[in-house]
């Protein structure tokens, strides 16, 4: 059975949090799926080989697994103007393809808990550093999204075990 997403209930506008983002322009309710995160199937390998140079702090690669990445800069779709948030209203969520190949898994934006037309829609992306972050670092990757919870920065420092 084919998924069914709430992609009509959204734009992309022009964000407080970050240049482009994307809002709900009808309520959306708590764990509709919204939008498939969509762009080009790339290994790892090849998204170091086609973007090198120096961080920008502006990405729109999606890490799928373990395999692939998804460069939503070829053949994205309004998913990719979602920004990072430190208090999300959406999760992105990978759903493995019943099959082996996990080039067919996909990520799938889902509402975390009802939204109102005119909100942002934003989710966490997760990006984990495992050493201690420069400050040209956290300048480059900082957050604006206003939250009370926010960190200042997109970046997660992760927490060793």
């Amino acid at each position: 059975m084919a998924k069914t997403y709430s992609e009509h209930k959204i734009k992309r506008f022009r964000s407080k949090i970050h240049g482009n983002g994307v809002s709900a322009i009808a309520p959306i309710r708590k764990g509709e799926l919204i939008v498939e995160y969509k762009g080009t199937i790339i290994t790892h390998e090849e998204a170091d080989e086609r973007y090198q140079g120096p961080e920008t702090g502006h990405t729109f690669f999606f890490i799928l697994n373990d395999d692939y990445v998804i460069d939503a800069n070829r053949k994205g779709n309004v998913a990719r103007w979602l920004n990072t948030s430190c208090d999300t209203n959406c999760e992105a969520l990978v759903h493995e393809h019943p099959g082996k190949d996990r080039k067919k898994d996909q990520v799938i934006i889902e509402a975390k808990r009802a939204i109102k037309a005119g909100e942002e829609l934003t989710y966490d992306y997760g990006i984990v550093i495992k050493r201690k972050l420069s400050k040209e670092e956290k300048a480059k990757w900082a957050c604006h999204c206003g939250s009370p919870k926010c960190t200042g920065t997109m970046l997660r420092k992760s927490v060793p075990k």
